[in-house]
């Protein structure tokens, strides 16, 4: 028996003896500049899912680490993320310093790719993540103001205030807009005059994703997704933090202040953001547009409790703008036979209320699931379009939008290489328009509900993904001349990340993906000056299938960063705007001024490629360019797809000098003369941009000066995805200057 005993403590001793000698350790310190200790720093190691926080010297450790291949990350609000790949060997030691700078540099760090967090370098989908100091520097009302020069990346408009993302060519219901993972609860998507009620200056970072993100977000992210993420953390800490930015232009007569502040106290976070915008009507090369104006105001407040596994918070948010539809009234019909009155003006008023409640479950044991994040979410969102004549406002149409959406995601427990979450997700909205422009007559509600599911397995230098998500969703018209349809659509997925080199890595990407009729294909029928269109719904639309491939190469060091990516999408039952001529005289059908088109399908095909580059010749200066091109045809028509951006390429210098920052740079667009019918071709043209920034740095504070002088030789160019561009071209040259303090 005491043999049996011995010889059974013996084996648990060499057990636990092999075991310590197998596990390894992590050790380091997280500093700004290589000189200032950054405290409460958060350290992460990505695929073991285990993080801590650096203390007040910046130090951070990690024990009993399992011998791997491991990604760490680092992040400190205001600071650009900073992510590791290292390899820790058998009972090996491992010190990892990290030098965090605050600079105009993209993000290195995605949320919204894979619903967790993960370096951008090792995600399967290609994405842009945009930092607050260059959100600071581009300071716009609008998003698509905002992200216009990130490669893949377009702006559709109707005017700044209204300006919205193009991601690879796709816009309108195939672009999901979201805020912190959760629908924005807009109208942005149907029209061109229609924008996004979010300030980007309240922004921490924006990501863009593209490609299909409809496995993690639903099928009108077909084409791509946006995720605009806010300052607020989800983990607990002591005492206040916050931030200040104001802003400041010249060639649209801009003013903009942002700020926020977080206090926490005995595991209570309480939490405060406030917005104010505004611009003038801006100048160009050959004048100032008029009616360009917009102004943007929004608060938000909450509060949240934190333990170490689990947190409750909510928050209530309240954004209004108003901004100027520039030459709408042109378009608009005449009134018993008389001329449209040019000289009226036509702006959309905003208002949005929005309702948050989210908690989650974190680090747990002893369970299928480590992990759960819970959303729930209420938007009451209502635009209208004010007419003024001879200094008198009038309602012209409204647009109640009211939206209860809510998120559940769960991750799975490690189990060997194997991690992954799924999850669940559902939406009721209920769309009305009165007025005017009564595209769709009653009230109608759509219902939505899906589940969803991501898998992942890692090895040394492969990854491999496999996701599915089936969707239902619902539309009941109010009005009994129009039918009611249901939809229930599968979508699927499979990639895989393989390192190649050192830094490099091939991706490949494949994803079948469905998208419902969006409501308004379904049933809108009148005059929509926001598209230049009569539109007539079509409510026998059938479901959008699209089968798409990403290739990808990529490689990642100190000095260098690429990224090239093609991607081809074909698109069955592809829904589109199609002219009418019911007389067939050979000329498109009017009616109240505006050209007549019906909602049809046909087979789509998008063929395009980006590349992306960074290099570092030495510690001061530096070299970046990007370049986009996207090709899409209606393959059994013969015909463009209408509203295409052109081929463009951005090349410029990134000069550093300790804490100042400096990046001239020259943007080139191409000819655009794949024209769809009634389109017109777009000059391509050259402009030169001169941006910068200087840091003041400290451990618990940092001020940020931002300057950006834009258009510097006064060209006179037009934004092919302006709806009225023949009228309207962009802004000319001027300079943009900010200044952020933070404190942490």
């Amino acid at each position: 028996m005491y043999k049996l005993l011995a010889l059974t403590l013996f084996i648990l001793a060499t057990h636990v003896s092999i075991f310590a000698q197998q596990a390894g350790t992590i050790t380091g310190t997280v500093k700004y500049g290589n000189e200032t200790a950054l405290h409460d720093a958060d350290v992460q190691i990505v695929q073991l899912r285990q993080s801590t926080r650096t203390d007040a010297e910046g130090k951070y450790s990690f024990a009993n680490v399992p011998p791997g291949r491991y990604t760490i990350l680092v992040h400190k609000e205001g600071f650009a993320d900073a992510t590791r790949t290292v390899t820790v060997a058998a009972g090996t030691p491992l010190t990892l310093d990290f030098d965090l700078r605050i600079a105009s540099i993209q993000e290195q760090v995605t949320v919204t790719a894979s619903g967790t967090e993960q370096s951008v370098f090792e995600s399967l989908q290609s994405v842009n993540s945009v930092g607050s100091t260059t959100i600071a520097q581009r300071a716009s009302t609008s998003l698509g103001e905002v992200l216009e020069s990130e490669a893949g990346v377009a702006k559709r408009s109707f005017g700044p205030g209204s300006a919205r993302p193009v991601i690879r060519g796709f816009d309108g219901d195939r672009v999901l807009v979201i805020q912190d993972g959760v629908r924005s609860g807009s109208l942005g998507s149907q029209s061109g005059d229609h924008g996004e009620p979010i300030d980007p200056l309240a922004a921490e970072r924006i990501e863009v994703v593209k490609g299909p993100g409809t496995l993690l977000y639903g099928s009108n992210a077909i084409g791509g997704v946006v995720n605009v993420i806010g300052h607020d953390e989800s983990d607990y800490h002591d005492g206040l933090r916050g931030f200040f930015t104001g802003v400041l232009g010249s060639a649209d007569k801009q003013a903009g202040a942002s700020g926020g502040v977080e206090y926490g106290i005995k595991r209570w976070l309480l939490r405060g953001n406030f917005g104010l915008q505004r611009t003038g009507d801006y100048d160009t090369p050959i004048g100032r547009i008029p009616n360009s104006a917009g102004n943007s105001r929004s608060i938000s407040f909450g509060a949240g409790y934190y333990r170490d596994k689990a947190f409750a918070a909510a928050s209530y948010g309240f954004d209004t703008r108003r901004y100027g539809i520039p030459f709408a009234a042109i378009f608009e019909p005449a009134k018993e036979g008389a001329i449209p009155e040019v000289d009226a003006e036509i702006d959309v008023e905003m208002k949005r209320h929005k309702l948050r409640f989210n908690g989650g479950l974190r680090e747990l044991t002893n369970s299928l699931i480590s992990g759960a994040t819970f959303n729930f979410d209420y938007s009451d969102y209502r635009h209208q379009e004010i007419e003024t004549e001879d200094g008198t406002d009038s309602v012209g149409t409204t647009f109640d939008n009211t939206v209860f959406s809510y998120r559940s995601v769960f991750e799975q427990q490690k189990y060997k290489r194997l991690t992954g979450r799924f999850g669940l997700e559902g939406f009721n909205r209920e769309y009305q328009v009165a007025g005017a422009e009564q595209l769709i007559e009653g009230a109608v509600r759509q219902n939505s509900f899906s589940v969803f599911g991501l898998e992942e397995l890692s090895f040394d230098r492969v990854k491999a993904q496999l996701g599915a998500r089936v969707e239902s969703n619902r539309y009941r018209p109010e009005n009994p001349e129009l039918i009611a349809r249901n939809f229930t659509s599968f979508s699927g997925g499979a990639g895989t990340n393989v390192g190649l080199w050192n830094g490099g890595a091939f991706v490949v990407n494949f994803t079948h993906s469905r998208r419902a009729p969006a409501l308004e294909e379904l049933y809108n029928n009148g005059p929509h000056i926001g598209n230049l269109t009569f539109e007539i719904g079509n409510p026998t639309l059938r479901i959008e299938r699209s089968n798409g491939l990403d290739l990808s190469i990529r490689h990642q060091s100190e000095r260098v960063r690429i990224n090239a990516d093609v991607y081809y999408y074909r698109i069955s039952d592809f829904v589109y705007l199609a002219y009418q001529d019911e007389d067939a005289d050979g000329v498109i059908d009017i009616e109240d001024g505006l050209p007549v088109a019906r909602y049809e399908q046909s087979s789509a095909r998008y063929v395009g490629a980006e590349i992306g580059a960074d290099v570092r010749f030495n510690d001061h200066i530096g070299m970046y360019a990007n370049l986009d091109k996207v090709r899409a045809k209606f393959v059994d028509l013969n015909l463009n797809v209408p509203r295409i951006p052109p081929a463009r390429a951005r090349i410029g210098l990134d000069i550093r000098y300790k804490d100042l920052n400096v990046r001239p740079e020259a943007l080139f667009a191409g000819r655009q003369d794949k024209l769809y019918p009634l389109e017109s071709p777009t000059a391509g043209y050259g402009i030169l941009n001169l941006t910068g920034s200087y840091t003041i740095g400290r451990q618990h504070y940092a001020h940020i000066i931002t300057f950006n002088a834009y258009n510097l030789t006064d060209k006179l160019y037009r934004n092919h995805l302006n709806i009225v561009k023949e009228f309207m071209p962009e802004i000319g040259r001027g300079i943009r200057v900010g200044y952020t303090v933070r404190f942490f």
